[in-house]
Parts: structure tokens; sequence; C-alpha cells
């Protein structure tokens, strides 16, 4: 039938295309000779009807609108088939490798730079090795066993091994994450999720725990905390994940990781730097950064990467990705300019490193939020990112005195707390449909969420710092430390001349 269409809709522009020349000939020249009739296409007999088992045209064509849509194939209403074009869609996939490739970005070497320019110069190059041997680590822990726990099946707090060594993972299968993106597609985007996480407590611990110890208590710290939590929010059967479990026992949101990514890695962060201790000299002598061009330029490639952490979650290059991607730049942008006029009213000079504070914190903040809420809300949580984490950082650390080193804690778990329970508060169902069942009670639900992942956070990290403290050491050397890890650690120094 199909073809059949085609023959005639041919026939037809072929004959009012030599209509439309002979016309504009007439008018033109002389009168010529009639040109020769075009050739008659001849309609073939209809098309033998679809058999009975296979999609009607209208079916086929409501699978076609349901890929611009981005919505499901094959069903409409209580009728199902089988699509024909059932499997990754090729734009909605293309989205998804470009947003797990900027993820990746954001941790390399986005991340990396951004704390490596914050360290002395005699540690940088041990920031950049933690974040590279993450990134290893954690691929490994995910292949092996670690998407199997967070995505597959189980229980309300963490998944099964039922996919262990990502069994049954194909690249030409979808639905595991997404109606139209590659199943394999899906692990990786999330992989580059689970790789910037553990990193992001880098930033606490800068310039005096062991490189061994990082990734001994990074890989313990996957399984107690990260892999759980990953299930717990985002997985059908999670204890938190409103849209998607019924059964749900805390009915909250999250769009793209601000309890799994930035509470539970700043929490985390809080612990382990506390109970690892300050820095020599710290509060004694100066400790400023070696570069603010690197951090800079690290800043600039975080914003750029999290338009794949963000819009990247809407899973599709549809409507919700178009509005994570203008939430996510207006909240961190307004978050940057704020961060920076505060501080030039409290300290007398807005600094570079309080802008690019006040991206991150922007960014932070809008991440449970982005596909939740409107651009004037995203408005809104900007200006209180770039309040309360600069009173976080500039003001309570300094109170109780513990050793951030580069403040994960102020700007991750502060500002992670504030958009996980601001999402409860602006989330609006003209933005995304899935809010309009969980609207009624979701601020406390959203709260509820909070409370779990600090306390559970706080209690695992405790338990992993001291076992890694009682086994192989949490912290070098003084020796090590007053010479800068670079060198004793890697073997190698990040400046020679």
């Amino acid at each position: 039938m199909i073809q059949t269409i085609r023959q005639r809709v041919l026939a037809a522009a072929l004959g009012a295309a030599f209509f439309v020349t002979g016309a504009i000939h007439a008018q033109e020249t002389a009168p010529a000779p009639v040109p020769a009739p075009a050739p008659v296409v001849e309609a073939e007999a209809p098309a033998a009807e679809a058999p009975a088992d296979g999609p009607t045209v209208e079916q086929r064509l409501y699978d076609l609108e349901a890929y611009i849509k981005n919505g499901a194939p094959g069903k409409d209403g209580d009728v199902e088939w089988t699509s024909n074009i059932a499997g990754p869609g090729p734009g909605h996939s293309a989205w998804q490798m470009t947003s797990s490739a900027l993820v990746l970005f954001m941790t390399l070497p986005g991340l990396a730079l951004f704390y490596g320019g914050l360290v002395r110069k005699k540690n940088v190059l041990s920031v950049l090795a933690q974040c590279l041997g993450l990134a290893g680590l954690v691929t490994i822990l995910w292949w092996a066993v670690g998407y199997s726990l967070s995505f597959s099946g189980g229980g309300p707090f963490l998944g099964d091994t039922a996919m262990a060594f990502l069994k049954g993972v194909e690249p030409g299968a979808s639905g595991a994450g997404y109606y139209w993106i590659s199943d394999s597609m899906w692990v990786v985007f999330q992989l580059t999720f689970a790789i910037i996480t553990p990193a992001l407590i880098v930033g606490a611990i800068a310039e005096r725990m062991k490189f061994i110890s990082v990734l001994v208590f990074s890989a313990i710290w996957m399984f107690a905390v990260y892999f759980p939590f990953a299930h717990m929010v985002w997985g059908g059967t999670g204890f938190m994940c409103g849209p998607l479990n019924a059964d749900a026992g805390i009915k909250a949101i999250d769009f793209a990781g601000g309890t799994v990514v930035h509470m539970t890695s700043g929490w985390s962060a809080l612990v382990l730097c506390i109970i690892l201790g300050k820095r020599k000299g710290y509060g004694k002598e100066p400790l400023t950064p070696h570069s603010m061009v690197l951090c800079m330029v690290g800043t600039g490639m975080l914003w750029v990467g999290w338009y794949g952490f963000n819009a990247g979650s809407a899973l599709g290059a549809d409507a919700l990705a178009a509005n994570a991607f203008m939430t996510t730049t207006l909240c961190a942008a307004v978050a940057s300019f704020v961060w920076g006029i505060t501080e030039w009213i409290f300290r007398g000079k807005p600094s570079v490193l309080g802008f690019c504070s006040g991206v991150v914190a922007g960014l932070v903040v809008i991440t449970p939020a982005a596909g939740f809420v409107t651009a004037n809300s995203a408005v809104i949580m900007g200006v209180i990112a770039g309040i309360v984490p600069f009173i976080a950082v500039m003001g309570i650390k300094k109170m109780l005195g513990y050793d951030d080193s580069l403040d994960t804690f102020g700007i991750h778990g502060v500002g992670g707390t504030i958009g996980a329970i601001l999402t409860g508060v602006f989330a609006d169902p003209a933005v995304n449909s899935v809010v309009e069942p969980l609207k009624d009670g979701l601020l406390m639900e959203q709260i509820k969420s909070v409370l779990l992942t600090i306390v559970w956070s706080v209690v695992a990290t405790t338990v992993i710092a001291l076992i890694v403290k009682f086994t192989v050491g949490l912290r070098c050397s003084d020796d090590v430390e007053e010479a800068g890890l670079d060198l004793p650690e890697h073997g190698e120094a990040g400046y020679e001349h």
C-alpha cells in the first residue's frame, strides 16, 4: 500500500513539473510544438493487507509519532502490537551517546582540572591520579556487578546479581533505560555518573590521603553507598523511586542525582575529612590554590559537561531535555553572579574562585530539579544556590573548624540537600507529568529522602573510614605531606620548571 502511494505521488509530481515548465515556456517564447505527454505510471494493485499479527499502517504511523515524541511504541491504550521499529532510535541514542561523553568529560578533565588548580602545585598530579584511578576502578566494578546491583530487579534497597558482567545487555535492545536508547548506552550513561561521584569526595581529602587508601575506601563505599542509592532512587523497585515504584516507601523524585550523587558524596566527604584530620598548617599558614587558571578552565568544562548530566537524564532529545538544558543554564549563571556579588559585599572583592564556586553550586542545586521545574523557578533556585553554599563555605566551615580542602561538603553536600528540598517546592506537573500524582505531600517526601541520605551516608562512611584507617591507613606520613604527594606517591612532578 505504501509503495503504491509513493508511486502515485511521484507520478503527480512529474505531471506537475511538466505542466509548470510548459506554462512558463509558453509565456516567454512563441508557441512551440506540444510536448509529448508525460509517461503514464500505472498504479499497482493494492498490496495485500498486513498479516493479522503484524502492525497495520495506522499502527506503524503511531510508532513513528511515538519516536518523534520520545514515547512508547507498540501500544495504544489496551491495543498492543509488535513494532517494526522497536529498539534504539538513531536520534535519541545519538543524544545519549553525546550525554555520556559529556558526563565523562565532567570528571576527565573537568573535575580533575578544577580540583587540580585549587591544590598547591606539589599536589596537582595526586588529584589527577586519583580522578584517573577512580575512573578505572569504578568502571571495573560497574561491569562486574555494580550495574546489576543498581538496576537489576532486587528489593527496595539493592538490586540483584542477575546482570553481573553485563549479562543480557545488548546494544540492539532498548527499554532498560528508556524506549529509544540502546541498553548499552544506558549502562555507559549510568557508569559516568558512578565515576564522578566518588571523585567528588577527593576534594575534601586532597593533599593528605594516600592513593591506596582512596582506592580502597572508594571500592567499599561504592557497594555500601552508591549502588544502594542508585537503586533506591532510580530502580523500578527502589525504596525512594516515586515515579516508577507505586510501593515506594518514600515517594521522592530526583531528576539527575541530587541525592544519589551530590548528597552522598558531599556528606561522606564531611565525615571522611573529619576522621582524616586537618592538613599540616591548616589555619596557621595560607594553603592557597596554585592555579586559578586551571580552576577556571575546569569550571567551564564542568558546566559544559553538566548538560549531559542534567539534559541527558531526559533520556532522549525531546522537550524535557530542552527544559533541563535551560534550567541548568539559568541556575548556574545566576548562582555564579550572586556568589560573586555576595563575596564582593562581605569580603571586598569578587574573586574568580567565588564565581567558579557559584557556577558549581548552581549546577548542583538544579540537578535534582532540572526536569521538573520552570525557568523562573530555576532563577530563584540560582539565587539561593549563590547564597546558602557561600555561607556554608565561608562561615560554617570556619565556625566548626573542619578541613574540607576544596569545599566538597559546602558545595555538594549543602547544595545537593538544598536542591532536593527545593525540588519538592518547585516541581511543576506542567513541566513533567510524573509530578502530578506525587505533588501532594511531595515536599515532605523530599525531606524524608534527604534525612535517609544523610544518615545512611554518614554512618556508612564512618564505618568504612575506620576500617581503612586500621588496615591500610588513611593518611600519608608527615614527610610525604610536607614534600607533596606527587613525587612520593606517583614519581612525577606537575611542573618541572
